[in-house]
């Protein structure tokens, strides 16, 4: 990220700081390597700066007590004085506690908002974004070649891992906790409670989670709603006109090749009384807008380069944006498949669903031998490590789902690209409707059975217009991200790409030396988020090719010792 380009910080503040024996210069040295920040708090082994005034939501007069944290949901009452993982799971905010024996810096319980982290000897730096810990790295930096196996294979990383080995994200429910009395430091990982708590089917009904999501939106009244043609979006437009709340409502092509959104968005929003407006994108602009996104996300996820003018117009409207993150996983089985459902054990069962979550094959092989068969086992490895607490929960398919694609991969674009600026509302995570969605058995909601329930409870005129869920009418159109100029733009990527060993396969390698008008063939669903995944590896080399400690890959001694056909 390019420092004139740090996300404006208006919604949610940035924030760093350390905890342990630290030293202030490096500190200082972390303070100006992102955006502008002021004291919050200065103590013994503990540092907090933020880019704007942080309230405690706890204090004591003597001030050896107080906590803080940073999310869009203030703890309140008895969240407030219940500890570190109450904020975490009711307000899904990260913070900082300090006490008089120790300090606790902690994520939310899924963690959405990010809390980066660098440790030095016992000292812990940390942030709210990945760059500015660059700057206390070791250069040239290490490249975290797991991590990017997983950004290929998933579209997101796992566990702590982020494209640099020495700067890890702190995963969600965990805390690292600087003892004073001990000087040392520990890690603290929780099971927060919809993992602790496995649930028990409620019989909940439709109805019964229409009315949750009032619930959820009462703290606002004046709010955009991007409206799509699917499930989640028309849901909530309903539920907000329904409550008679100030609705405007905000439809962009995905650039999936077929504008669906565009055209079933249109019906909805005419249905239900709302102004429309329909965010253009300039296919000449493609390269500018892809690049943005990945930068502004750090390269952590191949996702979202569409989204990039929807997000720079949403800064502007001085709303806050209700977003159905959770809404596929939670209530109609996205990305759970039949197999997974009905596997017979635990191992084929997350086999089936690391399946379902991988990005499938492309037209041609894409990576080479040696390098797909060392990233499949990372990842393979990865998944399961991530996904280690909910092994044999009752809700371990969507709770699987959520705690790695829809928190790594899909929150990025309402977190990061438009949380900093502009307030995200998830009211799928409102705790009350989380909990009963959760309770529905997942095979209920098979094939959008549950799900279309919701819809009718909500507004069933609107339930039964077309949707993007459903069979589809396609209208297909010209897809930005394959069109000249993008193919210009992707083929350059590919050629700063391609220069890793063994990465791509020849087939690959073949396509690329072919020249951009080859890419055209990059067509399909599979093939287009391959190219994205390589696309976004040979941007961020162009950014830190300068500054990596080299591009030999683990793969490569394999590659070497092959024997030649």
């Amino acid at each position: 990220m390019r420092k004139g380009e740090w996300p404006r910080f208006e919604a949610r503040p940035y924030v760093c700081g350390a905890i342990g024996p630290f030293d202030p210069a490096r500190l200082g040295l972390l303070a100006r390597s992102g955006p502008a920040v002021r004291p919050v708090h200065d103590g013994p082994d503990v540092a907090l700066l933020a880019s704007a005034p942080l309230r405690p939501y706890r204090a004591e007069e003597d001030a050896e007590e107080v906590a803080y944290a940073w999310g869009e949901r203030r703890p309140e009452g008895a969240t407030a004085a219940g500890g570190w993982l109450a904020v975490a799971e009711t307000c899904e905010a990260p913070g900082l506690v300090v006490d008089p024996g120790a300090v606790t810096l902690h994520t939310g319980g899924f963690g959405l908002v990010d809390v980066y982290y660098l440790s030095d000897g016992d000292a812990v730096y940390f942030s709210s974004l990945i760059e500015p810990l660059l700057a206390l790295a070791r250069r040239p930096y290490e490249v975290n070649w797991a991590a990017w196996a997983a950004i290929l294979k998933l579209t997101y990383p796992l566990l702590e891992d982020t494209p640099y080995r020495e700067v890890r994200r702190l995963p969600g429910a965990t805390a690292l906790t600087w003892s004073r009395d001990g000087r040392r430091l520990r890690v603290d990982r929780r099971a927060p409670r919809w993992v602790r708590e496995e649930p028990v089917d409620r019989g909940v009904t439709g109805g019964d989670l229409v009315a949750l999501l009032h619930e959820a939106l009462k703290p606002y009244d004046r709010v955009l709603v991007p409206v799509s043609g699917g499930y989640d979006s028309r849901l909530l437009a309903s539920v907000a006109v329904a409550r008679g709340m100030d609705v405007e409502s905000w439809t962009t092509s995905p650039d999936d090749g077929l504008d669906n959104d565009i055209d079933f968005a249109r019906y909805i929003t005419r249905e239900l009384g709302i102004p429309h407006r329909i965010v253009p994108q300039d296919p000449a602009r493609f390269p500018d807008e892809a690049l943005w996104a990945a930068r502004r996300l750090e390269y952590l996820t191949s996702h979202h380069a569409w989204y990039s003018p929807f997000a720079r117009e949403v800064h502007a409207a001085g709303r806050p944006v209700v977003d159905g993150l959770a809404g596929g996983p939670l209530m109609k089985n996205f990305l759970i498949s039949s197999d997974a459902v009905g596997a017979g054990s635990g191992a084929s069962r997350r086999e089936a669903l690391l399946a379902s979550l991988a990005t499938g094959d492309a037209h041609i092989p894409v990576l080479g031998e040696a390098a797909s068969s060392w990233m499949d086992d990372q990842v393979r490895s990865a998944f399961d490590a991530a996904t280690s607490a909910l092994h044999g929960h009752r809700a371990e398919l969507p709770l699987s789902v959520l705690h790695t694609r829809t928190v790594r991969g899909i929150a990025r674009s309402p977190v990061n690209l438009v949380g900093p600026e502009a307030t995200p509302v998830f009211p799928f995570l409102h705790p009350e409707f989380f909990d009963a969605a959760l309770s529905v058995p997942v095979d209920r909601k098979e094939g959008g059975r549950f799900y279309r329930e919701i819809l009718r409870a909500a507004d069933p005129r609107v339930a039964a217009l077309p949707s993007t869920n459903g069979a589809l009418p396609h209208r297909r159109v010209p897809l930005r991200s394959n069109g000249p100029v993008a193919r210009e733009w992707n083929h350059r990527m590919l050629v700063k790409a391609a220069s890793v060993p063994g990465l791509m396969s020849p087939q690959m390698l073949d396509a690329v030396a072919a020249g951009p008008d080859a890419l055209t063939a990059f067509g399909s669903w599979n093939s287009r988020f391959w190219l994205r995944g390589l696309v976004v590896f040979g941007a961020w080399l162009s950014d830190y090719e300068d500054t990596l400690d080299g591009l030999t890959p683990p793969w490569a001694a394999q590659t070497a010792a092959a024997p030649v056909r």
